[in-house]
């Protein structure tokens, strides 16, 4: 990596212009913050049930305890998925046919393991090589929290009912943003991608490209044990959002009782709107919204509303829109984004809060 360079914004800064390894202090920070909490329940707990304190680290203890063996899949995952080469993904996608391209475009995104501001690089180069605006957003709609990794992590908190709802509900929501998207386009009501005209050029033969990396693996204990290490390596920026996501959850929980919790958050309209609003205002990465999505559901007993800070914090986050501006330069593209899809989650959220 060259001096001076740096992570995406998930991964943060990794070196300072003189080449010198710069501090991650929102990972360490928060790490440190869980480990303190964590040990001070198990030193004394008992002793500090009805403080501030109490709460902060009651709550460290028991989401830590939940998503342990969640943490310990999703880096193995992350190993895994590391070892599958990007660009042939991105060429697969580029295709001419929108209506499949939607579909598979929907299926990488879930099997990518990035979160939702590391995608963005991914999604703006499938748009540059060609892929229609509907498989764009389908793709960014998809990617942020379904990863295979913090799905595990949800199933961890949540449950796998949940967990499998949740899934299959974002991937409906991202299929029928994209269908829209590509639909306006067809009609002359939004611009066409001006790289489709080389898109069938760059397109790649999947098959061909699938069997030419899969020639390539060879099995042994040492390259296992590399996937490890890499997959630990590589989920750094789940980590660092992860345990501040803990660390503001287990924080709600200290400074905001049960009861006024579910009243502000739960299953109601003015629940699902300081719900949408929060995870408006509230720049934190998928990974860290998880804890927070976790408490809607377990504390609040708001399901839709667990699903909506999820889906919600990824359709108005403004990195997103403003990089869908800058990349097809335009407003109306990146503006339409929350337009489609917001509507869709607040509906998916009554629903679920009504099932529940």
């Amino acid at each position: 990596m060259p001096v001076g360079s740096t992570d995406d914004c998930c991964g943060g800064p990794t070196t300072t212009a003189s080449g010198k390894r710069r501090i991650d202090w929102l990972m360490w920070g928060s790490g440190i913050a869980v480990a303190a909490g964590y040990v001070l329940h198990l030193v004394a707990g008992k002793n500090l049930t009805h403080s501030a304190l109490g709460h902060f680290s009651s709550g460290t203890y028991e989401l830590m305890n939940t998503m342990w063996w969640g943490l310990a899949l999703g880096i193995l995952f992350v190993g895994l998925l590391d070892r599958v080469p990007r660009d042939v993904v991105i060429g697969a996608l580029a295709g001419e046919r929108r209506s499949t391209g939607i579909l598979r475009a929907t299926v990488a995104g879930v099997m990518f393991d990035l979160c939702s501001h590391g995608i963005l690089m991914i999604g703006m180069k499938l748009y540059e090589r060609g892929a229609t605006i509907g498989q764009t957003v389908a793709f960014l709609l998809a990617s942020p929290w379904n990863s295979l990794s913090l799905t595990v992590i949800l199933i961890s908190l949540i449950g796998w009912g949940y967990t499998l709802a949740f899934v299959l509900l974002s991937a409906l929501i991202a299929i029928i943003t994209g269908w829209v998207f590509d639909a306006f386009v067809a009609s002359g009501h939004l611009p066409d991608n001006p790289n489709r005209t080389n898109a069938a050029q760059s397109e790649v033969d999947l098959s061909t490209a699938v069997k030419t990396w899969l020639a390539g693996i060879k099995m042994s204990w040492s390259g296992f044990a590399q996937m490890l290490l890499d997959g630990f390596k590589g989920s750094r920026m789940v980590l660092r959002w992860l345990f501040f996501g803990v660390v503001l959850a287990a924080g709600i929980r200290a400074f905001m009782p049960a009861d006024a919790f579910a009243t502000w958050f739960g299953p109601t309209m003015i629940g699902l709107f300081f719900t949408i609003l929060a995870a408006t205002v509230i720049e934190v990465c998928s990974e860290g919204s998880a804890p927070i999505a976790a408490d809607l559901i377990t504390r609040a007993g708001a399901p839709g509303n667990g699903f909506t800070f999820l889906m919600a914090g990824v359709a108005t986050d403004y990195t997103e829109i403003m990089s869908l501006k800058s990349t097809t330069g335009s407003w109306k593209l990146a503006l339409m984004l929350p337009v489609i899809s917001v509507p869709q989650t607040i509906f998916v959220a009554i629903l679920l809060n009504y099932l529940a």
